[in-house]
Order: C-alpha cells, then structure tokens, then sequence
C-alpha cells in the first residue's frame, strides 16, 4: 500500500477486508496480539485503546447536552468556519448519505450533520453532538484518532476498536490555529464502506485545510480583540504578556502585579497592593510605588492606571481561559490549558492563594469526573507527582502495576493517608 493512511489499496476486495479485519479483531481482543491484514497505524491505535482500558463492546458517554452543548459550541473557535464546512462537505454528506461531524480537540462530537436516515442509525452508537469520541474513550476511531495522532485518517469497517461502530467507515482530518498551531478539533465524513476510498480521506483533508484558511483571515470567538491584553501565567515563573502585537516577559514581581491588577479590573490601592504582594510588613509604599513606576515604563502609555491602580485594557488570561472552562462542565479542556501552577515560585499571599483555588477546583473536578487519562494526566505531572488522593483514585480506575507501585511508594514516603501533594 502507497499510503498508510488510506484504508483499502486499489483492487483490494472491501468484503473480504472486512472479513480478515473482523478475524483480526477477534484476535486481538482475545490475545493481545495483532495479526495481518490490519494497518500498523490501526494496530498502534488498538493497542493505546486497550491501554486506556477501552472494552470493545462500549459506547460514547454523551458529556454535554442542552444548553450547556450551545453554549460551548458558540464559544468555540471551529464555530466560525461551520458554514464552509457545510458548505464543501454538507452536500456530499447528505446526497451520499453520509454525515459531517466536527469535534474539539478532546474528541467531543460538536456538531453531527447529514443524512437523516444516516443520523437515526448514528444515534444508536451515541455519535451525536456532546458525545466524547476520544481514542481513549472509545477506541480507534477517525475523528478521535485524528486529533490523537494529529493527523488526518482513514478507519475503514473493522478496524474500529468498538464493534458496535464496525458497519461504519469514516475520514478525518485534524484543523488548527492559524496563529498558535494548536489542534482545535477535527473535521470528519462518516458513511458507510464507500468511503474507504483515497479520495474522502484527500477530500477531507483539503476541508481541514480551507478552515484553517479561512481561520487565519477571521478573528475566531474568543480570540482577544486588538486592545486586549494577553496573559500566560501558568506553569511559568515569569508572565508572558502581549501588548499592542508586542510580547513581553516581565519580572517576577512585575508578573506578580500583572496577575493581580488582572484579576481586579476596579483596580486596587496601594495598600491592597501591598497586602496582596508582601509577607514583609516592612516593605513600604514607596517601593511598590517604584515597582509600579517600572510597570508603567514597561507596559507603555496608558494602560497602567493609579488611583487606584487598574490596568486600562481588558486582560485575557491563560487562568480565565481554565476556570471558564471548569464552569462549562468541560474538565477535559480545562485540563488541557492548564499546563503548571499559576507563577509557581511567587511567595506573594494573593498569588499563592489564587494557584491553590484553581488548582483546586480542577483537581477536585477530575476527580469527580473519574476518568483515568484525566487523572493520568494530572498524576504524571510535576505538580501531581506527589498527589495520594489523585494516585488512589487512579489505582482503582487503572490499576496497573506501574501505577500500584507508585502508589505504594507515596504512602511509604508521606505515611499521611489524608493528604496530598498539591500545589503549593
């Protein structure tokens, strides 16, 4: 086969494939092991599903519905390119008796088009909007694969992991920022074994490609207006700030600031300033006043703002992007943008404060969420190393030797069953 991405070579007999794939998997559900003819990209695919603990006779969770479903679909930036995706793909879609799917970048089903005697059958498999269609959920599949492997794919018949999704076959390919390069989401065509053709999978493909376009020439919702300030705090010490198409790196103190005025858009007085800022009771307004002095130099005219002091520009920052998200009820994509501790090495009292509410609040709802690669998430990280609570859970949704002995270790060490690790 020329192209490992594409399902079925030419000539190859689509009955018979789908006989040798369902032989296959059989075989690998029963033994571990991955016979001919199945794809090395399918047969990586099956392994990381068995991995993530996904049975092959499951289905989809639908995790957003109703309101909560709109409300995240018209926040999201793949919202602005839905019309040329209905435009290029919505046709074929429904004349061919297909559907068009577009999912974020965990996987969720966004939006499900097409056909609608193909979307009454869907329904029964649970691909509908707000359905999770992770890999890791559900197994190999094209739109979870293709955000997984960042990559567009073909999944013909069998080779999906779940058989109840077996009859279908599907192309994806994954879209993403223009400006950042991060993967927003994937844009699939699901039908039946006609689409198991190179042409669906170039076809889809070239879609990806003429949103990312078209996204590139569009301000996405959500993506700060001009006069907006951007800030990264997360997993830094020192804050990256965008200003006026400039990016800064500000000081440890000054990032301090930054983070408070940010959080404070009435503004704070000097002595909130200093309350929020130093332990030390020695510290006086006149050295605040000097930091702030250097704080305005370094921002440019007139954004720094005194009495009180305010910054004059809304600020959109990396933290708001994980709370709002924590408020939706998305916890997978919360979990994805926060990437460390808010300015970890500050000692600042207000700061400190605000890195263990967010950290917090997501902690408690991965945990509520119960699912292991959240968790996995969470626990292999830096500042979840030492987390008993998150590391238990994990082991009693994942209970690995790996992650058995990891745990054991953690009791070993803390001999504290009631606390965690955390961040501090």
């Amino acid at each position: 086969m020329t192209d490992p991405w594409v399902a079925l070579e030419p000539g190859a007999d689509p009955a018979e494939r789908v006989r040798a794939l369902r032989r296959a998997h059989e075989t690998f559900t029963r033994a571990g092991t991955v016979p001919r003819p199945v794809r090395a990209v399918v047969a990586d695919s099956w392994r990381r599903s068995a991995r993530a603990g996904v049975g092959p006779d499951g289905t989809a969770d639908v995790e957003l519905s109703g309101t909560d479903l709109g409300a995240y679909r018209a926040e999201h930036p793949l919202a602005a390119v839905m019309p040329l995706f209905r435009e290029l793909l919505g046709s074929f879609a429904a004349d061919g008796e297909h559907l068009l799917a577009v999912c974020d970048a965990q996987g969720r089903l966004l939006w499900v088009e097409g056909h609608p005697a193909t979307r009454r059958r869907a329904d029964g498999m649970n691909f509908v909007p707000g359905a999770r269609w992770a890999e890791s959920a559900v197994g190999t599949n094209a739109p979870g694969t293709a955000v997984a492997l960042d990559r567009p794919v073909q999944v013909f018949a069998a080779e999906h992991f779940s058989r109840r999704v077996q009859p279908w076959t599907c192309a994806a390919a994954p879209v993403h920022d223009p400006r950042t390069g991060r993967v927003l989401g994937a844009v699939d065509i699901t039908g039946g074994n006609g689409l198991a053709h190179p042409h669906s999978l170039g076809f889809v493909q070239a879609v990806a490609r003429a949103a990312e376009s078209q996204l590139s020439l569009l301000r996405p919702p959500g993506q700060p207006a001009a006069d907006t300030l951007e800030l990264s705090v997360l997993g830094r010490d020192e804050a990256r700030l965008r200003v006026r198409g400039q990016t800064l790196r500000l000081s440890r103190r000054h990032s301090e600031i930054v983070v408070l005025l940010a959080r404070h858009p009435e503004g704070l007085t000097g002595d909130e300033l200093l309350c929020a800022l130093y332990e030390d009771e020695s510290v006086t307004p006149v050295t605040l006043r000097a930091e702030l002095a250097r704080l305005r130099r370094v921002l440019g005219p007139g954004l720094l703002a005194s009495r009180p002091y305010r910054l004059t520009a809304v600020v959109e920052s990396d933290v708001t992007v994980v709370e709002r998200r924590l408020e939706t009820g998305a916890v997978a994509d919360a979990a994805l943008a926060y990437v460390g501790p808010l300015l970890p090495a500050s000692q600042a009292p207000a700061v400190v404060r605000l890195r263990r509410l967010l950290a917090d609040g997501l902690r408690t709802a991965l945990l509520a969420r119960h699912d292991p690669d959240l968790l996995a998430g969470w626990a292999h990280a830096t500042w979840g190393e030492d987390d008993l609570e998150v590391w238990r859970a994990l082991a009693t949704l994942r209970p690995t030797p790996t992650v058995h002995a990891h745990l054991r270790q953690l009791e070993t060490e803390l001999r504290a069953p009631g606390e965690w690790g955390g961040v501090g």
